[in-house]
């Protein structure tokens, strides 16, 4: 199946590009598109920890199961003032 992976801030910034798609096997979760995103951008995969993941705009556990064209976004802790 393909997925659509949103990369914002950071995330964005360390990868060069907004988004990226991922073909993954059915059954595959958010934990399984993150392992794959930071094999092919390893500069990526030190930030795992402080990440929160959305699926289709709504926030979800690492353990999402996805779908077929689901919308993927890792989002970094934010802050402000």
């Amino acid at each position: 199946m393909r997925v659509r992976v949103r990369l914002v801030a950071w995330l964005r910034e360390t990868a060069g590009r907004p988004e990226v798609a991922l073909e993954l096997p059915a059954g595959a979760t958010a934990e399984d598109a993150w392992a794959l995103l930071a094999a092919d951008l390893p500069a990526l995969s030190s930030r795992r920890g402080c990440l929160a993941v959305s699926v289709n705009r709504s926030y979800a556990a690492f353990d999402t199961v996805l779908k077929e064209a689901d919308e993927v976004a890792f989002i970094p802790p934010v802050s402000g003032g």
